[in-house]
């Protein structure tokens, strides 16, 4: 039988890169104890006022059709969101509401790229975004992030890889896997880069409320000078401690929602409204959860670094925000991490998992308990000579 093109772009973007993390669970349900770091799944429940916010919606008889832009009293509570934070104001008129983050940037990149069109992203990303563009038809153009400049895209390399093919600037700040957080500056320079070239600028800020003390977060949002061509999405599924529910959104221009309306309504024709009112509540209201996930993944993050850097030849990246540390292992992260769960029972994402910058690097969640992720550094520092031999590749 036949199939369409679109299986053949995406054949091993999807779960294939999970592999680790698969066979971990395959592991837990044979009985074998396994120290899972692989996901990044909020380390608190969802807060009870949020879920009975859901219930009452549900009890009330919102669980009806919705439309393709979103609930009013969601759009509502947004634009407020949107118009203090960034300091100018942003109208319900430019957001449309999604199923989560991941729903958002594929209707996103659907509605401004197709077949033969160029997306420049940051290498190391995150582990989907390589399928997100495949999708579209169009081709993911690396641009390298380097550890010696803490991760952080430069607007030089930036415009050092645009072609006449080149359409959209695709960017994630805080960044997964590394952490890293871009500055106003960064957004300014970036945005020089997309006027010259009449570019989008579409940025994932998913971990805006998980940025560490002493990091000011910054959004291509904050410049007016960029406001028609950029496109920023987030969810309430890390701020919130709501992944499940599937609730996230985008802002941008009133003329880009206009124009995605259609793609929206065919792809979904809208949210649940109950979790749309409780999404609406919990951006009213803020996050009770976020600050201390901050704390805790801040201070887990000092421990895997005290833990493991220098260790039988191990470096390990501070993040600036989010939930993850970078260890750098020297040789084949895939490898690395694969033998790491059969020989210690500790699961980590491959850094491959996240392209080629990483090749030689794993990702460790930070979102198990304090002494859970001290054993897990015990077991990596008792297993990394072993592996490697301490030699560096």
């Amino acid at each position: 039988m036949r199939y369409a093109a679109v299986t053949e772009r995406l054949a091993g973007l999807g779960g294939a890169k999970w592999a680790v993390h698969a066979r971990a669970r395959a592991m837990k349900a044979e009985g074998r104890a396994v120290i899972e770091l692989t996901i990044g799944e909020p380390d608190v429940a969802t807060p009870d006022a949020l879920m009975d916010v859901a219930a009452a919606a549900m009890r009330a008889g919102r669980t009806g059709y919705s439309n393709g832009q979103g609930e009013a009293a969601l759009l509502r509570a947004l634009a407020d969101r949107y118009s203090a934070r960034r300091g100018r104001a942003i109208t319900p008129a430019q957001i449309m509401c999604f199923p989560g983050t991941q729903t958002t940037l594929y209707a996103v990149l659907m509605g401004l790229v197709g077949a033969g069109d160029e997306v420049l992203v940051g290498d190391p990303m995150y582990a989907t975004y390589e399928g997100l563009i495949a999708a579209t038809g169009a081709v993911a153009v690396p641009v390298p992030l380097r550890a010696n400049t803490g991760f952080r895209v430069a607007a030089d390399d930036i415009a050092a890889r645009v072609t006449p093919a080149t359409r959209v600037i695709m960017l994630n700040s805080p960044h997964n896997p590394t952490g890293a957080v871009l500055t106003r500056a960064d957004f300014a320079a970036i945005g020089a880069v997309a006027k010259a070239h009449d570019l989008w600028i579409l940025c994932d800020e998913v971990y805006e409320d998980l940025v560490f003390e002493g990091v000011t977060f910054a959004s291509p949002l904050d410049l007016p000078d960029l406001a028609e061509r950029v496109i920023v999405a987030s969810s309430i599924s890390k701020s919130h401690a709501a992944p499940g529910f599937r609730s996230g959104w985008c802002v941008g221009p009133e003329a880009f929602v206009q124009a995605l309306l259609p793609l929206s309504e065919t792809m979904l024709f809208g949210n649940q409204p109950f979790i749309a009112d409780m999404t609406a509540a919990a951006i009213k209201a803020g996050s009770p959860v976020a600050v201390g996930m901050c704390a805790r993944f801040a201070r887990r993050a000092d421990l895997v670094f005290d833990a493991l850097d220098g260790v039988a030849g191990l470096a390990v990246h501070r993040p600036d925000a989010g939930m993850f540390a970078l260890v750098d292992v020297g040789t084949d992260g895939e490898a690395f991490a694969l033998a790491l769960l059969e020989a210690e029972g500790v699961a980590v994402m491959p850094g491959p998992s996240f392209g080629a910058a990483l090749r030689g690097w794993v990702r460790v969640s930070l979102t198990q308990p304090d002494d859970v992720i001290a054993e897990a550094c015990v077991r990596i520092a008792r297993f990394a000579p072993k592996f490697s031999g301490g030699q560096r590749t």
